[in-house]
């Protein structure tokens, strides 16, 4: 009787080491004058939590990630002093509409 709620803890354990390692694609952006090491400092944290850089933007003051859910949430609360916009990285498509 006792190995069923073992096996549901540990089922539910597993499942939520699973959530953490949730990767998201974002765009992260700043106000022109955010000093640098703001910027530096975001990119080395999602590095720590195993996230990668995928693109640094030299004509503006950001860059595109991969990383974990959790630090995304954590650089959002941070960098927001700085107005730094974070957004999901997507397809954008521009329709042609037929007249």
């Amino acid at each position: 009787m006792r190995f069923l709620p073992f096996v549901t803890a540990a089922l539910a354990a597993a499942q939520g080491a699973y959530a953490v390692d949730i990767q998201k694609a974002i765009i992260m952006s700043f106000p022109h004058g955010t000093p640098d090491d703001v910027v530096s400092r975001a990119m080395d944290d999602i590095r720590k939590a195993g996230g990668t850089i995928t693109h640094e933007y030299k004509l503006l003051k950001g860059f595109a990630a991969k990383a974990p859910q959790k630090i995304i949430e954590s650089v959002t609360a941070w960098s927001s002093e700085y107005n730094a916009v974070i957004e999901e990285d997507q397809v954008v498509e521009i329709s042609n509409p037929t007249h």
